[in-house]
């Protein structure tokens, strides 16, 4: 079965391409998140005046991976303890979010944050939310990092490696 998790981990290039090196995920696209503007540009969103989160929707298959293993390996990639920033990324925008669109999804969710928090003396500063909006990133901030491999990213190249090589377990 096919389903969707929006994921809010800083920058969307360097979160996006993470997301995308693992086994079972067959769709990846950047935008943004929970704001209160219409049709926001990435221009906007960068004021930090939209309260939009840089985002990436993950769409993956069930069969080969599932939501908590994901979850997993997002805390991998996010200072979980930092908040409005990740790396040398600073703003509202660059918060750390977890948005789901199935209520059913929100106890595993609850579950993986139970599980990690234990792993950290300071509180998990990653919001949890419905998905109330999402809107598309323009098209040169998707796969930005296929298209400019020497390009800006906060996240270590080995993780992108680490999240290639993971072996997904399903829920």
């Amino acid at each position: 079965m096919i389903r969707d998790i929006y994921l809010a981990g800083g920058c969307f290039w360097g979160a996006e391409h993470f997301f995308k090196q693992i086994d079972g995920v067959v769709l990846t696209e950047v935008g943004f998140a929970n704001g209160h503007t219409l049709d926001p540009t990435y221009r906007e969103v960068y004021t930090d005046k939209t309260g939009y989160a840089e985002t990436v929707h993950v769409r993956y298959d069930t069969e080969k991976v599932g939501l908590k293993f994901l979850l997993r390996m997002f805390f991998k990639a996010i200072d979980p303890t930092s908040l409005n920033k990740q790396g040398e990324d600073e703003g509202t925008r660059y918060r750390t979010g977890v948005y789901y669109v199935d209520e059913a999804d929100a106890e595993k969710i609850h579950e993986v944050f139970v599980e990690e928090q234990k792993k950290w003396e300071e509180p998990i500063m990653v919001e949890v939310q419905p998905l109330l909006v999402f809107h598309l990133a323009e098209d040169y901030h998707q796969d930005y990092l296929d298209k400019h491999p020497d390009g800006y990213c906060h996240l270590p190249l080995a993780l992108f490696r680490f999240a290639r090589e993971a072996k997904p377990e399903k829920d």
